[in-house]
Protein backbone atom coordinates (compact mmCIF):
# COMPACT_ATOMS: atom_id res chain seq x y z
CA UNK A 1 0.00 0.00 0.00
CA UNK A 2 1.28 3.48 -0.89
CA UNK A 3 2.16 5.77 2.00
CA UNK A 4 2.85 9.50 1.99
CA UNK A 5 5.97 9.62 4.13
CA UNK A 6 9.25 11.48 3.73
CA UNK A 7 11.13 11.26 6.99
CA UNK A 8 9.75 8.18 8.76
CA UNK A 9 9.57 4.55 7.71
CA UNK A 10 6.29 2.67 7.61
CA UNK A 11 7.65 0.32 10.27
CA UNK A 12 8.46 3.25 12.59
CA UNK A 13 4.93 4.58 12.15
CA UNK A 14 3.43 1.15 12.80
CA UNK A 15 5.35 0.73 16.05
CA UNK A 16 4.54 4.28 17.20
CA UNK A 17 0.85 3.76 16.38
CA UNK A 18 0.61 0.48 18.26
CA UNK A 19 2.38 1.90 21.33
CA UNK A 20 0.63 5.30 21.09
CA UNK A 21 4.06 6.87 21.59
CA UNK A 22 3.51 10.60 22.37
CA UNK A 23 6.95 11.52 20.99
CA UNK A 24 5.55 10.99 17.49
CA UNK A 25 2.51 13.21 18.00
CA UNK A 26 2.44 15.62 15.07
CA UNK A 27 5.22 13.75 13.22
CA UNK A 28 2.73 11.68 11.22
CA UNK A 29 -1.00 10.92 10.94
CA UNK A 30 -2.91 7.69 10.51
CA UNK A 31 -5.55 7.39 7.83
CA UNK A 32 -8.17 4.72 8.48
CA UNK A 33 -9.59 3.72 5.10
CA UNK A 34 -12.62 1.87 6.48
CA UNK A 35 -13.92 4.90 8.40
CA UNK A 36 -12.65 7.71 6.18
CA UNK A 37 -10.99 9.56 9.05
CA UNK A 38 -7.40 10.29 10.05
CA UNK A 39 -5.97 10.33 13.57
CA UNK A 40 -2.96 11.26 15.68
CA UNK A 41 -0.65 8.45 16.90
CA UNK A 42 -2.00 9.03 20.44
CA UNK A 43 -5.67 8.56 19.51
CA UNK A 44 -7.44 6.56 22.26
CA UNK A 45 -9.82 4.85 19.82
CA UNK A 46 -9.64 1.09 19.21
CA UNK A 47 -6.63 0.38 17.02
CA UNK A 48 -7.57 -0.46 13.40
CA UNK A 49 -6.03 -3.37 11.54
CA UNK A 50 -2.80 -2.58 9.73
CA UNK A 51 -4.29 -3.53 6.34
CA UNK A 52 -6.83 -0.70 6.75
CA UNK A 53 -4.22 1.92 7.66
CA UNK A 54 -2.33 4.45 5.59
CA UNK A 55 0.31 6.84 6.96
CA UNK A 56 0.74 10.52 6.13
CA UNK A 57 3.52 12.91 7.13
CA UNK A 58 1.12 15.85 7.37
CA UNK A 59 -2.55 16.43 8.06
CA UNK A 60 -3.02 18.30 4.81
CA UNK A 61 -1.95 15.23 2.80
CA UNK A 62 -4.59 13.19 4.60
CA UNK A 63 -7.26 15.80 3.84
CA UNK A 64 -6.18 15.87 0.18
CA UNK A 65 -6.90 12.13 0.07
CA UNK A 66 -10.51 12.75 1.12
CA UNK A 67 -10.13 11.83 4.81
CA UNK A 68 -11.59 13.99 7.58
CA UNK A 69 -10.06 14.70 11.01
CA UNK A 70 -10.98 12.43 13.91
CA UNK A 71 -13.31 14.17 16.36
CA UNK A 72 -11.84 12.27 19.28
CA UNK A 73 -8.07 12.86 19.04
CA UNK A 74 -8.48 16.06 16.98
CA UNK A 75 -5.51 16.34 14.59
CA UNK A 76 -6.01 20.12 14.60
CA UNK A 77 -4.62 20.19 18.15
CA UNK A 78 -1.49 18.14 17.37
CA UNK A 79 1.83 19.97 17.75
CA UNK A 80 3.28 21.25 14.50
CA UNK A 81 5.95 19.06 13.02
CA UNK A 82 8.85 20.61 11.15
CA UNK A 83 10.16 17.26 9.95
CA UNK A 84 7.77 17.04 7.00
CA UNK A 85 8.39 20.57 5.83
CA UNK A 86 11.54 19.70 3.99
CA UNK A 87 14.84 21.49 4.04
CA UNK A 88 14.29 24.20 1.44
CA UNK A 89 14.73 27.61 3.02
CA UNK A 90 12.19 29.25 0.74
CA UNK A 91 9.48 26.76 1.67
CA UNK A 92 10.29 27.22 5.37
CA UNK A 93 9.98 30.99 5.09
CA UNK A 94 6.72 30.72 3.17
CA UNK A 95 5.22 28.31 5.70
CA UNK A 96 6.14 30.55 8.62
CA UNK A 97 4.51 33.55 6.93
CA UNK A 98 1.35 31.60 6.09
CA UNK A 99 1.19 30.11 9.59
CA UNK A 100 1.01 33.58 11.15
CA UNK A 101 -1.83 34.51 8.80
CA UNK A 102 -0.35 36.73 6.06
CA UNK A 103 -2.76 35.23 3.51
CA UNK A 104 -5.83 35.50 5.76
CA UNK A 105 -8.41 38.22 6.25
CA UNK A 106 -9.31 41.27 4.19
CA UNK A 107 -5.72 42.41 3.85
CA UNK A 108 -4.30 38.95 3.21
CA UNK A 109 -1.53 38.63 0.64
CA UNK A 110 -2.15 37.03 -2.74
CA UNK A 111 0.15 34.23 -3.91
CA UNK A 112 1.81 36.75 -6.23
CA UNK A 113 2.45 39.17 -3.34
CA UNK A 114 3.74 36.36 -1.12
CA UNK A 115 6.07 35.21 -3.89
CA UNK A 116 7.37 38.75 -4.37
CA UNK A 117 8.06 38.99 -0.64
CA UNK A 118 10.03 35.74 -0.87
CA UNK A 119 11.95 36.96 -3.91
CA UNK A 120 10.72 34.27 -6.30
CA UNK A 121 8.02 33.85 -8.95
CA UNK A 122 4.54 32.59 -8.07
CA UNK A 123 4.85 29.65 -10.47
CA UNK A 124 8.06 28.52 -8.80
CA UNK A 125 6.49 28.90 -5.33
CA UNK A 126 3.60 26.65 -6.39
CA UNK A 127 6.12 24.10 -7.70
CA UNK A 128 8.02 24.10 -4.40
CA UNK A 129 4.82 23.59 -2.41
CA UNK A 130 3.66 20.68 -4.53
CA UNK A 131 7.06 19.02 -4.18
CA UNK A 132 7.20 19.54 -0.40
CA UNK A 133 3.57 19.18 0.64
CA UNK A 134 1.58 17.94 -2.32
CA UNK A 135 -0.62 21.03 -2.31
CA UNK A 136 -0.65 24.71 -3.29
CA UNK A 137 0.17 27.72 -1.05
CA UNK A 138 -3.47 28.79 -1.19
CA UNK A 139 -4.75 25.39 -0.07
CA UNK A 140 -2.14 25.22 2.68
CA UNK A 141 -3.24 28.64 3.97
CA UNK A 142 -6.85 27.47 3.80
CA UNK A 143 -5.91 24.33 5.73
CA UNK A 144 -4.27 26.37 8.51
CA UNK A 145 -7.33 28.57 8.75
CA UNK A 146 -9.60 25.55 8.95
CA UNK A 147 -7.58 23.80 11.63
CA UNK A 148 -7.57 26.89 13.83
CA UNK A 149 -11.30 27.38 13.25
CA UNK A 150 -11.87 23.73 14.13
CA UNK A 151 -9.98 24.16 17.40
CA UNK A 152 -12.08 27.21 18.29
CA UNK A 153 -15.29 25.30 17.52
CA UNK A 154 -14.21 22.46 19.82
CA UNK A 155 -12.77 24.47 22.69
CA UNK A 156 -14.64 27.78 22.87
CA UNK A 157 -18.23 28.94 22.82
CA UNK A 158 -17.55 31.71 20.33
CA UNK A 159 -20.36 31.95 17.80
CA UNK A 160 -19.93 30.49 14.33
CA UNK A 161 -19.70 34.03 12.99
CA UNK A 162 -16.97 34.93 15.48
CA UNK A 163 -15.01 31.76 14.74
CA UNK A 164 -15.08 32.47 11.01
CA UNK A 165 -13.95 36.04 11.59
CA UNK A 166 -11.13 35.03 13.96
CA UNK A 167 -9.96 32.34 11.53
CA UNK A 168 -9.66 34.96 8.77
CA UNK A 169 -12.77 34.43 6.64
CA UNK A 170 -14.43 37.47 5.13
CA UNK A 171 -17.96 36.08 5.42
CA UNK A 172 -19.81 33.34 7.29
CA UNK A 173 -21.10 31.99 3.99
CA UNK A 174 -17.57 31.51 2.66
CA UNK A 175 -16.50 29.96 5.98
CA UNK A 176 -19.30 27.41 5.84
CA UNK A 177 -18.61 26.55 2.17
CA UNK A 178 -14.88 25.94 2.65
CA UNK A 179 -15.44 24.06 5.91
CA UNK A 180 -18.01 21.70 4.40
CA UNK A 181 -16.09 21.15 1.15
CA UNK A 182 -12.89 20.25 2.99
CA UNK A 183 -14.03 18.50 6.18
CA UNK A 184 -17.41 17.18 4.95
CA UNK A 185 -19.18 18.73 7.93
CA UNK A 186 -20.62 22.18 8.51
CA UNK A 187 -19.25 24.14 11.49
CA UNK A 188 -22.54 23.58 13.32
CA UNK A 189 -22.46 19.83 12.69
CA UNK A 190 -18.85 19.55 13.84
CA UNK A 191 -19.55 21.44 17.06
CA UNK A 192 -22.53 19.16 17.74
CA UNK A 193 -20.69 15.92 16.90
CA UNK A 194 -17.45 16.90 18.58
CA UNK A 195 -18.96 18.24 21.78
CA UNK A 196 -18.92 14.90 23.61
CA UNK A 197 -15.16 14.56 23.15
CA UNK A 198 -14.21 18.09 24.20
CA UNK A 199 -12.54 18.35 27.61
CA UNK A 200 -11.21 21.90 27.31
CA UNK A 201 -12.77 24.71 29.36
CA UNK A 202 -15.16 26.85 27.35
CA UNK A 203 -14.55 30.54 26.81
CA UNK A 204 -16.63 33.32 28.21
CA UNK A 205 -17.29 36.79 26.90
CA UNK A 206 -17.04 39.54 29.52
CA UNK A 207 -19.45 42.37 28.78
CA UNK A 208 -17.33 45.09 30.35
CA UNK A 209 -13.91 43.44 30.37
CA UNK A 210 -13.14 42.38 26.82
CA UNK A 211 -12.95 38.68 26.02
CA UNK A 212 -11.68 35.69 27.95
CA UNK A 213 -11.25 32.29 26.31
CA UNK A 214 -9.36 29.05 26.88
CA UNK A 215 -7.51 26.75 24.49
CA UNK A 216 -5.18 23.77 24.67
CA UNK A 217 -1.71 23.82 23.12
CA UNK A 218 0.05 20.48 22.64
CA UNK A 219 3.71 19.61 22.21
CA UNK A 220 5.88 16.55 21.63
CA UNK A 221 7.77 15.41 24.74
CA UNK A 222 10.24 15.68 26.32
CA UNK A 223 9.56 19.10 27.86
CA UNK A 224 11.68 20.30 30.79
CA UNK A 225 9.08 22.58 32.36
CA UNK A 226 11.14 22.90 35.54
CA UNK A 227 13.97 24.50 33.56
CA UNK A 228 11.77 26.82 31.51
CA UNK A 229 9.59 28.00 34.40
CA UNK A 230 12.66 28.46 36.59
CA UNK A 231 14.31 30.55 33.88
CA UNK A 232 11.24 32.83 33.76
CA UNK A 233 10.93 32.96 37.54
CA UNK A 234 14.51 34.19 38.01
CA UNK A 235 13.89 37.04 35.54
CA UNK A 236 10.29 37.85 36.46
CA UNK A 237 8.87 41.39 36.42
CA UNK A 238 6.33 42.10 39.16
CA UNK A 239 2.88 42.89 37.83
CA UNK A 240 3.87 41.97 34.27
CA UNK A 241 4.61 38.29 34.96
CA UNK A 242 3.50 35.86 37.64
CA UNK A 243 3.53 32.22 38.66
CA UNK A 244 0.66 31.22 40.94
CA UNK A 245 2.11 27.72 41.39
CA UNK A 246 4.83 25.44 40.05
CA UNK A 247 2.83 24.42 36.96
CA UNK A 248 1.67 27.88 35.85
CA UNK A 249 2.93 31.08 34.27
CA UNK A 250 1.20 34.28 33.22
CA UNK A 251 2.08 37.64 31.72
CA UNK A 252 0.69 40.69 29.98
CA UNK A 253 1.29 41.30 26.30
CA UNK A 254 0.96 43.85 23.55
CA UNK A 255 0.81 42.80 19.90
CA UNK A 256 0.37 45.84 17.68
CA UNK A 257 -2.78 47.50 19.01
CA UNK A 258 -3.90 44.34 20.83
CA UNK A 259 -3.41 44.24 24.60
CA UNK A 260 -4.19 41.53 27.12
CA UNK A 261 -2.70 38.84 29.29
CA UNK A 262 -2.50 35.07 29.24
CA UNK A 263 -2.03 32.31 31.78
CA UNK A 264 -0.81 28.79 31.08
CA UNK A 265 -1.05 25.64 33.18
CA UNK A 266 1.31 22.83 32.27
CA UNK A 267 -0.23 19.35 32.17
CA UNK A 268 2.86 17.18 32.05
CA UNK A 269 1.06 13.84 31.84
CA UNK A 270 -0.97 15.05 28.83
CA UNK A 271 1.89 16.81 27.01
CA UNK A 272 -0.02 20.04 26.68
CA UNK A 273 -0.82 23.42 28.19
CA UNK A 274 -4.20 24.80 29.10
CA UNK A 275 -4.04 28.45 28.06
CA UNK A 276 -6.43 31.19 29.10
CA UNK A 277 -6.22 34.37 27.02
CA UNK A 278 -7.74 37.68 28.11
CA UNK A 279 -8.09 40.39 25.47
CA UNK A 280 -8.79 43.86 26.84
CA UNK A 281 -11.09 44.65 23.90
CA UNK A 282 -13.61 42.38 22.20
CA UNK A 283 -12.88 43.98 18.82
CA UNK A 284 -9.37 42.48 18.95
CA UNK A 285 -10.71 38.93 18.50
CA UNK A 286 -9.73 38.79 14.79
CA UNK A 287 -6.07 38.87 15.89
CA UNK A 288 -6.45 35.96 18.31
CA UNK A 289 -4.60 33.59 16.00
CA UNK A 290 -1.54 35.88 16.03
CA UNK A 291 -1.59 35.86 19.84
CA UNK A 292 -1.83 32.06 19.95
CA UNK A 293 1.08 31.66 17.52
CA UNK A 294 3.14 34.02 19.67
CA UNK A 295 2.42 31.97 22.79
CA UNK A 296 3.47 28.80 20.97
CA UNK A 297 6.74 30.54 20.06
CA UNK A 298 7.23 31.81 23.62
CA UNK A 299 7.31 28.26 25.00
CA UNK A 300 8.97 26.72 21.94
CA UNK A 301 6.13 24.21 21.60
CA UNK A 302 6.93 23.13 18.05
CA UNK A 303 10.52 22.05 18.63
CA UNK A 304 11.46 18.43 17.90
CA UNK A 305 13.56 17.84 21.03
CA UNK A 306 14.46 14.24 20.16
CA UNK A 307 15.96 15.38 16.86
CA UNK A 308 17.77 18.30 18.52
CA UNK A 309 19.10 16.14 21.35
CA UNK A 310 20.39 13.50 18.93
CA UNK A 311 22.19 16.16 16.92
CA UNK A 312 23.86 17.81 19.93
CA UNK A 313 24.72 14.46 21.50
CA UNK A 314 27.06 13.69 18.63
CA UNK A 315 29.35 16.63 19.51
CA UNK A 316 32.53 15.49 21.30
CA UNK A 317 32.78 16.46 25.02
CA UNK A 318 29.21 17.93 24.87
CA UNK A 319 26.85 14.97 24.49
CA UNK A 320 27.30 13.38 27.92
CA UNK A 321 26.41 16.64 29.71
CA UNK A 322 23.06 17.33 28.02
CA UNK A 323 19.84 17.70 29.98
CA UNK A 324 16.63 16.35 28.50
CA UNK A 325 13.83 18.55 27.20
CA UNK A 326 15.42 22.02 27.40
CA UNK A 327 13.73 24.53 25.11
CA UNK A 328 14.18 28.20 24.25
CA UNK A 329 12.35 30.46 26.76
CA UNK A 330 11.19 33.32 24.55
CA UNK A 331 10.34 36.91 25.34
CA UNK A 332 7.21 38.51 23.96
CA UNK A 333 9.09 40.76 21.54
CA UNK A 334 12.55 41.43 20.18
CA UNK A 335 12.33 44.92 21.71
CA UNK A 336 11.78 43.47 25.19
CA UNK A 337 14.66 41.04 24.64
CA UNK A 338 16.89 43.92 23.56
CA UNK A 339 16.04 45.91 26.69
CA UNK A 340 16.73 42.90 28.90
CA UNK A 341 20.07 42.36 27.18
CA UNK A 342 21.20 45.98 27.55
CA UNK A 343 20.23 46.05 31.23
CA UNK A 344 22.10 42.79 31.71
CA UNK A 345 25.39 44.01 30.31
CA UNK A 346 28.26 43.47 32.80
CA UNK A 347 25.94 42.68 35.74
CA UNK A 348 24.47 39.54 37.30
CA UNK A 349 21.06 38.15 36.37
CA UNK A 350 19.66 39.25 39.75
CA UNK A 351 20.93 42.80 39.30
CA UNK A 352 19.60 42.97 35.73
CA UNK A 353 16.18 41.77 36.93
CA UNK A 354 16.10 44.47 39.63
CA UNK A 355 16.87 47.13 37.02
CA UNK A 356 14.20 45.73 34.70
CA UNK A 357 11.61 45.75 37.49
CA UNK A 358 12.42 49.38 38.28
CA UNK A 359 12.16 50.40 34.63
CA UNK A 360 8.83 48.63 34.05
CA UNK A 361 7.36 49.90 37.33
CA UNK A 362 8.23 53.50 36.44
CA UNK A 363 7.36 53.42 32.73
CA UNK A 364 4.94 50.53 32.12
CA UNK A 365 1.26 51.41 31.83
CA UNK A 366 -1.16 50.03 34.41
CA UNK A 367 -4.19 48.00 33.40
CA UNK A 368 -7.01 46.55 35.51
CA UNK A 369 -8.81 43.42 34.31
CA UNK A 370 -10.53 40.46 35.97
CA UNK A 371 -9.62 41.69 39.43
CA UNK A 372 -5.94 42.01 38.57
CA UNK A 373 -3.68 45.04 38.70
CA UNK A 374 -1.43 44.51 35.70
CA UNK A 375 1.50 46.30 34.18
CA UNK A 376 2.49 46.39 30.51
CA UNK A 377 6.03 46.38 29.20
CA UNK A 378 6.92 49.98 28.25
CA UNK A 379 6.56 50.98 24.62
CA UNK A 380 9.59 52.14 22.61
CA UNK A 381 8.11 55.66 22.48
CA UNK A 382 7.75 55.77 26.25
CA UNK A 383 11.32 54.68 26.97
CA UNK A 384 12.76 56.93 24.27
CA UNK A 385 11.36 59.95 26.12
CA UNK A 386 11.83 58.70 29.70
CA UNK A 387 14.41 60.10 32.12
CA UNK A 388 15.34 56.62 33.41
CA UNK A 389 16.43 58.23 36.68
CA UNK A 390 15.13 55.15 38.49
CA UNK A 391 17.92 53.03 36.98
CA UNK A 392 21.04 52.88 39.14
CA UNK A 393 23.52 52.18 36.39
CA UNK A 394 26.09 54.03 34.23
CA UNK A 395 24.79 56.92 32.13
CA UNK A 396 26.15 55.26 28.99
CA UNK A 397 23.79 52.31 29.40
CA UNK A 398 20.83 54.62 30.05
CA UNK A 399 21.71 56.44 26.85
CA UNK A 400 21.88 53.08 25.05
CA UNK A 401 18.36 52.19 26.25
CA UNK A 402 17.00 55.55 25.08
CA UNK A 403 18.77 55.44 21.71
CA UNK A 404 17.68 51.85 21.18
CA UNK A 405 14.06 52.69 22.04
CA UNK A 406 14.08 55.69 19.70
CA UNK A 407 15.44 53.52 16.90
CA UNK A 408 12.78 50.83 17.34
CA UNK A 409 10.04 53.47 17.65
CA UNK A 410 10.97 54.98 14.29
CA UNK A 411 12.01 51.79 12.46
CA UNK A 412 10.04 48.93 14.09
CA UNK A 413 10.55 46.53 11.18
CA UNK A 414 14.31 46.98 10.83
CA UNK A 415 16.50 43.89 10.71
CA UNK A 416 18.01 43.21 14.12
CA UNK A 417 21.51 43.37 12.65
CA UNK A 418 20.91 47.09 12.07
CA UNK A 419 20.79 47.58 15.84
CA UNK A 420 24.60 47.39 15.73
CA UNK A 421 24.59 50.98 14.46
CA UNK A 422 23.32 52.11 17.88
CA UNK A 423 25.98 53.14 20.37
CA UNK A 424 26.07 50.73 23.29
CA UNK A 425 24.71 47.73 21.38
CA UNK A 426 27.10 45.00 20.31
CA UNK A 427 26.91 41.52 18.76
CA UNK A 428 26.06 39.82 22.10
CA UNK A 429 22.97 42.02 22.58
CA UNK A 430 21.74 41.44 19.03
CA UNK A 431 22.34 37.69 19.29
CA UNK A 432 20.47 37.52 22.62
CA UNK A 433 17.52 39.40 21.09
CA UNK A 434 17.44 37.04 18.11
CA UNK A 435 17.56 33.99 20.37
CA UNK A 436 14.86 35.03 22.85
CA UNK A 437 12.88 37.70 20.97
CA UNK A 438 12.71 35.90 17.62
CA UNK A 439 13.35 32.32 18.82
CA UNK A 440 16.17 31.90 16.33
CA UNK A 441 17.26 28.28 16.93
CA UNK A 442 20.88 28.74 15.85
CA UNK A 443 22.47 31.27 18.22
CA UNK A 444 25.52 29.91 20.04
CA UNK A 445 26.55 32.72 22.43
CA UNK A 446 30.25 31.89 22.55
CA UNK A 447 31.13 35.41 23.74
CA UNK A 448 28.97 34.98 26.86
CA UNK A 449 31.27 34.65 29.87
CA UNK A 450 29.21 31.86 31.46
CA UNK A 451 29.17 29.91 28.20
CA UNK A 452 32.91 30.39 27.74
CA UNK A 453 33.72 29.27 31.28
CA UNK A 454 31.56 26.16 30.97
CA UNK A 455 32.84 25.19 27.53
CA UNK A 456 36.47 25.43 28.57
CA UNK A 457 35.82 23.42 31.72
CA UNK A 458 34.06 20.65 29.78
CA UNK A 459 36.75 20.63 27.10
CA UNK A 460 39.59 20.37 29.62
CA UNK A 461 37.81 17.61 31.56
CA UNK A 462 37.29 15.62 28.35
CA UNK A 463 40.94 15.73 27.27
CA UNK A 464 42.42 15.17 30.76
CA UNK A 465 45.12 12.52 30.25
CA UNK A 466 47.33 13.36 33.19
CA UNK A 467 49.71 15.23 30.88
CA UNK A 468 50.27 19.01 30.95
CA UNK A 469 47.51 20.58 28.89
CA UNK A 470 48.30 22.82 25.95
CA UNK A 471 46.41 26.13 25.86
CA UNK A 472 43.26 25.86 23.78
CA UNK A 473 42.48 28.41 21.09
CA UNK A 474 38.95 29.41 22.14
CA UNK A 475 38.16 30.98 18.76
CA UNK A 476 39.06 27.78 16.92
CA UNK A 477 37.12 25.70 19.46
CA UNK A 478 33.95 27.78 19.18
CA UNK A 479 34.04 27.99 15.39
CA UNK A 480 34.11 24.21 15.32
CA UNK A 481 31.23 24.09 17.81
CA UNK A 482 29.16 26.49 15.73
CA UNK A 483 29.45 24.19 12.74
CA UNK A 484 28.71 21.05 14.72
CA UNK A 485 25.75 22.48 16.67
CA UNK A 486 24.09 24.19 13.68
CA UNK A 487 21.16 24.65 13.27
CA UNK A 488 20.55 24.15 17.00
CA UNK A 489 23.08 26.56 18.52
CA UNK A 490 20.48 28.25 20.74
CA UNK A 491 19.65 24.94 22.40
CA UNK A 492 23.32 24.37 23.14
CA UNK A 493 23.51 27.86 24.67
CA UNK A 494 20.70 27.07 27.10
CA UNK A 495 22.21 23.68 27.84
CA UNK A 496 25.46 25.39 28.80
CA UNK A 497 23.67 27.97 30.94
CA UNK A 498 21.87 25.13 32.70
CA UNK A 499 25.19 23.42 33.54
CA UNK A 500 26.18 26.21 35.93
Amino acid sequence: MEHNLKTLTVESCRKARLSRDPRFDGQFFIGVLTTGIFCRPICPAVLPQEKNVRYFDSAIRAINEGLRPCLRCRPDSAPDSFAWKGTQTTVERALKLIDVGVMSGENGLSIESLSERLGIGSRYLRKLFFEALGTSPKKYAQFRQLMFAKQLLHETNLSITQVGLVAGYRSVRRFNEVFKDTLRLTPTQLRKKGGEHCRAPKSKTCSDEGVCLSLTLSYCPPFNWEHLSGFYRLRMVEGMEWQDDASSYGRTFRLGAVEGFFEVVHLNEKNRFNVTIHLFRAEDLPLLRDVVMQIRRLFDLDADLDKIHDSLSSIPFIGEHLHEGIRIPGTWSAFEAGCRAILGQQVSVNQATKLLNSMVKENGELRYLSGRRLRMFPTPDKLANASLDELKMPAARKAAIKAFSQYVATTPDADLEQWLTIKGIGPWTVAYAKMRGRSDPDILLCSDLVVKKRLLKMYEADRDTGQPAKPVDYTVLTESLRRQSSPWGSYLTFQLWEQT
